[in-house]
């Protein structure tokens, strides 16, 4: 008998509508698809006659059309015919969500704040979450955080082979520029070195990315060119947290333009995002650079395309959702979101489990310039708490008027989606500082939430078992073993003379661009205003 898949437990038919590999049954069966159970029957079917054959496998049909009601479909280009409703469902799903989001996009990016969109749960927004979630988490997944290794604090993948390496290749986005800043600022714990003296850097670690959606996805699933530009947070440990010093400070203190002043963002942040070391070829661009340069130069490719629309969107998890919010108002600030023939861009922010960012009047500023974000939280990770545990948002406006001078007033931005990991029967209903920050269970949280009051039910098939990627956080009986995800051998490869070596990882087209120094003097960023 054929080989059955595992997935939905379908008797394999090939294209002449004969069970494959059956000497003793040479029936031709059309438009049939057995269940499981079949393959018990068969062992005493084959010793009957064929008409009560037929009879129990048109009882067994029916039974089966009223319960699952399977299709069988001819695959393309393949020689076998099968095909679940349910496979069907989810492609005819995608198809028609793809549709949607290419004439809604703009309110998915959050043009009206995304009023009426949460609750219930729009399918196509949250589809959209999930999907740059994956873009934030993909930076965890190419990280090297082994001190044992000398890529330690890099990615372990190329530029040009990001997304394929990571078995995203259905991304539809090409990697354009690797982001990198020096760890030589007052957040240490947030930063990975490595043991060894020779190293691919002493004072740099990998950021993130920016990438830009293709020709194919632009146009037929998403409704416009998107430039994505995806900030690492840590997995790993939480003690950056405590070397946040609730110190605010003006943004135009670290040579960002902006008006007025009294815009201010916690230090730690603003000087990771715009500090540099001209003695490491990897920081000696700050990574604000780095941000600014590329965008800019997207923009002048793409920004006033005749057959498309251009949008921006920035996305990060835990500390990397600060900097997402702090990168974004930068481009809005300088007007990269404007076209050469003065069109506007809109910027979009979507972080995860991100901390706060600056005071009331960089809220306000934000809100000035247009930039949209969404903040998607579990209600029990400390981090979003973080910093201004006393004087927040939450307080009196009376209040935070009177403190907004003081230097440690903090206010979130945006709009929050509150998610709650006791609601989802997959996941330990206890509350640990580590696993409620973990950014796979929120996009789990994501795909099962439906609006306040509404049950939990799983809606892309995505698979539970990422929660425990890098965590223990799944209930014992669904037996996913946890921090199940491991690098073959360490990254240890054997060379052509057989001795076990580290691969050479980075590569020329992974660092600064050479057109970074043309854009630089255009941006005239040593010039605040």
């Amino acid at each position: 008998m054929a080989a059955i898949p595992s997935h939905n437990n379908l008797l394999t038919i090939n294209h002449k509508n004969s069970i494959t590999g059956s000497s003793s049954l040479n029936t031709n069966f059309s438009e049939i698809n057995f269940p499981a159970k079949f393959r018990v029957a068969t062992r005493a079917l084959s010793r009957t006659d064929e008409s009560s054959l037929s009879a129990v496998i048109s009882r067994l049909e029916r039974e089966r059309r009223e319960r699952q009601g399977l299709l069988i479909e001819e695959a393309e280009g393949a020689g076998e015919l099968w095909m679940t409703a349910e496979d069907i469902r989810r492609r005819d799903k995608k198809t028609e969500e793809e549709r949607r989001l290419r004439d809604t996009w703009r309110k998915i990016q959050g043009e009206d704040d995304w009023a009426g969109l949460m609750d219930p749960m729009d399918p196509i927004l949250r589809s959209e979450l999930i999907r740059y979630g994956e873009m934030a988490q993909a930076c965890y997944d190419a990280f090297d955080f082994d001190p044992a290794s000398k890529y330690c604090g890099t990615s372990r993948f190329t530029r040009l082979e990001f997304f394929d390496s990571l078995g995203m290749i259905d991304s539809g986005y090409e990697v354009a520029r690797y982001l990198y800043a020096t760890s030589n600022i007052n957040l240490p714990n947030f930063f990975s070195k490595s043991r060894w003296s020779k190293v691919w850097s002493k004072n740099a670690n990998w950021m993130g990315y920016v990438a830009v959606s293709d020709d194919e996805t632009s146009r037929n699933r998403l409704g416009r060119r998107d430039i994505a530009i995806a900030w690492r947070g840590t997995v790993t440990k939480l003690e950056w947290i405590a070397d946040l010093k609730d110190y605010l400070k003006p943004v135009t203190e670290n040579k960002i333009r902006c008006p007025d002043p009294a815009v201010k963002v916690e230090s730690g942040f603003l000087d990771l995002y715009t500090d540099k070391d001209t003695t490491c070829k990897f920081a000696r661009f700050s990574a604000r650079e780095q941000i600014l340069t590329e965008v800019k130069r997207l923009v002048e490719e793409h920004g006033d395309d005749d057959d498309s629309d251009l949008s921006i969107t920035v996305t990060g998890h835990s500390l990397g959702g600060a900097l997402a919010i702090l990168s974004a108002y930068d481009i809005a600030e300088m007007r990269l979101n404007r076209s050469k023939k003065g069109k506007v861009i809109p910027v979009t922010v979507l972080t995860y489990g991100g901390p706060r960012v600056g005071n009331v009047r960089f809220r306000e500023r934000m809100e000035e310039l247009g930039v949209k974000v969404m903040r998607v939280v579990n209600v029990h990770d400390v981090v979003p708490k973080s910093p201004g545990l006393f004087l927040n948002e939450s307080r009196p406006h009376a209040l935070m008027k009177i403190a907004e001078g003081l230097p440690w007033c903090y206010s979130h931005v945006g709009e929050e989606l509150a998610l709650d990991h006791q609601n989802s029967p997959f996941l330990k209903p206890s509350v640990d500082v580590s696993t409620a920050h973990n950014l796979e269970a929120m996009l789990h949280l994501l795909d099962g939430y439906h609006g306040k009051g509404e049950r939990f039910v799983l809606s892309s098939g995505r698979d539970h078992a990422l929660v425990n990627k890098a965590s223990d956080f799944l209930k014992e009986h669904l037996q996913i073993p946890p921090f199940w995800r491991q690098d073959a051998n360490k990254g240890m490869v054997r060379n052509s003379e057989g001795r076990w070596i580290q691969a050479e990882r980075l590569r020329f087209e992974d660092h600064h661009s050479p057109d970074i120094h043309h854009h630089l003097s255009q941006l005239r960023l040593d010039h605040p205003c």
